[in-house]
């Protein structure tokens, strides 16, 4: 029997994803340092210092929103209205909408109402079983707002119980400083900007937005090639819109996701599956623009490709915080499995963030992240359409809430 734990959770049922659902019922986890130290039948669990009674609730890892905007000041009801009264999302965005109109309250936010804003957004994840978070820039597009930015989402995690994964997104859009000049402002991306936010420590991953209404595969990879002189992997807002290759420019790069996808072709999934690149699906955007051309996710599953399922919490296109309805979307508009689903949120979302080795599945030697679910079977999280079954979440080994405390 393994050493003696700090704390044990008993009478739950395990999921720990570690293949399939990995399921054991009737089982206990114990913890030792913040990290998972034990598994197995509840009648084999090893003393501890404290107990905790699950109450045959179910166990999962703490579930991983991979692909986030959730620092963001303002809003966009106005142009949800103009979609539905006949403009496209291009149509707003060339008319200086779109991802300007929240640069522009982003930029006018201070650091104390641009935090104040987030963090409610941030809580609606957290009561669901969220205890890792992305959480990109990229409505700032100069250095001082990034970093505005880029802080803020740093802060987060001081002020709340959740692990936040920073990524640098200054290839978000044109900002009106560089109209018709492009190219110019890539270099500066790569020149000025992203080597400041790396040297303060602010930055764990690039993305870019590589479409026509953003920029080029070529400007794309300019971005990509700095990011990895400095040491940062790279993701990528692929295929959304329009096919621009830029599955295949991530995958080139060794890139840790490809996301979005809807116009993903045969090519852009091969080079994925050889690079082992996530694709991280998000419902959340193809619903809200009511979007006909769903990713290829077939396609993606007979080839291999893992397949994460994030929010895209964003206030443009996708304005959604709760990850159990992203993975209910998933299921009903695209026919993931409901396990594919949860293994989309968890050791999947993990690998979509570089963090595999540390989180995503319950196993002895990774952090004690977990959420507990007052549901029958997993099947059920992704099931149900507006109800929250989560009971408790545990960060590194700390509930979140009170549980019921046995003797030790």
């Amino acid at each position: 029997m393994a050493a003696d734990c700090d704390i044990v959770f008993t009478n739950v049922n395990l999921a720990t994803m570690v293949e399939g659902y990995g399921e054991l019922r009737d089982g206990a986890i114990g913890v030792a340092a913040g990290r998972i130290s034990w598994i197995g039948p509840r009648a084999d669990a090893p003393p501890a210092a404290a107990v905790y009674d699950g109450g045959g609730a179910w166990l999962t890892p703490g579930l991983i929103d991979c692909h986030t905007h959730i620092v963001h000041a303002g809003n966009r009801s106005d142009e949800f209205e103009a979609r539905l009264n006949g403009a496209t999302y291009e149509d707003i965005a060339r008319a200086g909408g779109g991802i300007m109109s929240t640069v522009r309250a982003t930029r006018e936010a201070s650091d104390a109402s641009l935090l104040a804003q987030s963090l409610p957004r941030v809580a609606s994840l957290l009561a669901e079983g969220v205890t890792t978070l992305e959480i990109k820039s990229g409505y700032g597009l100069t250095l001082d707002t990034e970093r505005k930015m880029l802080r803020t989402a740093r802060r987060v995690d001081s002020e709340l119980p959740v692990r936040v994964a920073t990524t640098f997104l200054g290839a978000h859009a044109l900002p009106p400083e560089f109209a018709g000049r492009a190219d110019e402002y890539v270099d500066h991306v790569c020149t000025h900007m992203l080597p400041a936010l790396a040297s303060e420590g602010l930055v764990d991953a690039v993305d870019a937005f590589c479409e026509r209404i953003g920029f080029s595969n070529a400007q794309t990879a300019k971005v990509f090639a700095a990011a990895r002189a400095h040491g940062l992997p790279v993701k990528l807002h692929a295929e959304q819109l329009s096919n621009q290759q830029g599955a295949e420019l991530v995958a080139r790069f060794g890139g840790l996701s490809a996301d979005h996808l809807e116009h993903l072709t045969e090519q852009g999934i091969a080079a994925m599956a050889a690079a082992g690149t996530v694709a991280v699906l998000l419902p959340g955007a193809y619903y809200f623009l009511r979007d006909t051309t769903p990713p290829p996710v077939a396609a993606l599953r007979a080839a291999g490709v893992p397949m994460a399922v994030a929010t895209d919490c964003n206030p443009g296109t996708s304005p959604m915080t709760s990850l159990l309805l992203a993975l209910n979307m998933a299921c009903t508009l695209w026919r993931l499995t409901p396990q594919e689903a949860l293994a989309g949120a968890t050791i999947h979302a993990a690998r979509a963030l570089g963090l595999q080795q540390d989180i995503g599945t319950l196993e002895v030697g990774k952090c004690a992240d977990f959420a507990l679910w007052d549901i029958a079977r997993p099947a059920d999280l992704s099931y149900a359409i507006g109800f929250n079954p989560c009971r408790a979440v545990v960060n590194a080994g700390l509930p979140r809430t009170p549980l019921v405390s046995l003797a030790a």
